[in-house]
């Protein structure tokens, strides 16, 4: 890539896998372009860029498209990790795993169920709660997953989990899971999270 051009990150605010990204490249301090997109409104710059079409996408020139929201997470800290976020061993990638390939699909059942008229929207919140359970044991005495300070389990897995307890926020609070509720709470409040959630003007080319 040129050295005067920054890698361009297309991104939407409110998506949690776009917010992962902007997680991980917050704390790694590399330097990237960053470009907001509207989904209704997608930039012909984007659908050139994004194989997808959609969003997060890292743009990086002739060194190719990472198309991936944990790939860029990767991308990022493999540059720089200062809080070592990478230091999690295979049980944090299997957490991650489990997020992506379990819980996902059964949160969109729940939050969406519109687009899943076979679904019922309840046995897929009991299947989501089911990971949930796990995150709470994996938190308890420790305060993030992989022990006392976050990985990229924590961020590869917060933001969906937000979009999980604002779908019934009374029903979230009921459950019987404080540590997941102080974990979410305290990553809400953060800084690193107030910052990647800054509103930036759309971009328009």
């Amino acid at each position: 890539m040129s050295p005067d051009r920054l890698p361009v990150l297309w991104s939407f605010r409110r998506c949690p896998y776009a917010m992962r990204a902007r997680l991980a490249i917050a704390v790694s301090g590399v330097a990237v372009e960053m470009r907001d997109i509207l989904l209704r409104d997608k930039p012909a710059a984007f659908l050139a860029a994004s194989p997808s079409a959609t969003v997060p996408c890292l743009d990086l020139g002739p060194e190719g498209v990472i198309d991936e929201s944990l790939d860029i997470m990767l991308w990022a800290l493999r540059q720089s990790d200062p809080e070592h976020w990478l230091d999690m061993g295979a049980a944090g990638h299997d957490l991650i795993e489990t997020c992506e390939s379990d819980f996902k699909p059964a949160l969109d059942r729940y939050k969406y169920e519109t687009r899943f008229p076979d679904s019922d929207p309840m046995v897929a919140r009991d299947t989501a709660a089911r990971f949930v359970r796990t995150l709470e044991d994996h938190l308890s005495g420790h305060g993030w997953l992989m022990g006392p300070a976050p990985s990229l389990a924590d961020m590869a897995i917060l933001p969906f989990l937000r979009q999980f307890a604002h779908v019934d926020p009374d029903w979230f609070a009921a459950q019987p899971w404080p540590e997941v509720s102080n974990w979410l709470t305290r990553f809400k409040a953060s800084d690193r999270f107030t910052s990647i959630m800054t509103r930036r003007p759309i971009w328009e080319g």
